[in-house]
């Protein structure tokens, strides 16, 4: 009788022993895509949503003038609506004798080369309305670089005299009605450009 070879036997992972102490692997549940959320998604949500006072003030606008001004932005205390200068003294005459916003504390200007327009900005507050005390309402308007013309706001608020001379003497914008479009604060033989255009350099530098 012929003596039979023990074969190796070959150990496979099912047949490899665990130990009795050995603890079971930790099951990773799988995220679910449908149900995962964004982390910040209801926050920005918030942030985006117009206040609700403000938004009443634009709103109310609106449905005076509808598609002729445009809303740039609503934010606490602070609008700002963009206007063609067809419609400004409409426009500003209907923030004053019906939104409350009675004087205008400041004119500022911009000048956008690239798009070849001037932007003139009114700064609007109430000393009538409690509600609107620390709101400050912006009336913006464009006119073209070549060829700066608006129609001044002297006759709806006085106050912008001299804000309206600064900017004609700073940006070179001039206001179809103003009685004094003449600089102030410039020297009397300034023959620059106004000094608040972005070509403007300084001599030398």
């Amino acid at each position: 009788m012929s003596a039979q070879k023990d074969e190796p036997k070959i150990q496979t992972p099912s047949s490899t022993p665990i130990p009795s102490d050995a603890k079971p692997p930790i099951q990773v549940p799988k995220s679910s895509p449908t149900t995962s959320k964004p982390t910040g998604q209801s926050s920005l949500k918030k942030e985006q949503e117009a206040p609700p006072f403000e938004k009443g003030i634009t709103e109310e606008i609106k449905k005076k003038f509808g598609e002729s001004i445009r809303v740039v932005f609503i934010k606490p205390l602070r609008i700002k609506i963009q206007v063609d200068p067809v419609n400004i003294v409409e426009v500003a005459t209907f923030l004053r004798d019906v939104m409350g916003f009675d004087h205008a504390e400041s004119v500022a200007g911009t000048d956008y080369p690239k798009d070849g327009q001037i932007e003139v900005i009114y700064h609007l507050g109430s000393y009538t309305r409690e509600d609107l005390a620390s709101h400050v309402f912006s009336l913006a308007i464009r006119t073209s670089r070549e060829d700066a013309r608006l129609p001044t706001l002297i006759n709806v608020y006085k106050s912008v005299e001299y804000h309206e001379r600064e900017t004609f003497e700073m940006l070179g914008v001039y206001f179809d009605g103003h009685p004094r479009n003449d600089r102030f604060l410039l020297p009397e033989d300034w023959a620059d450009i106004p000094p608040l255009r972005k070509d403007f350099k300084i001599k030398g530098r």
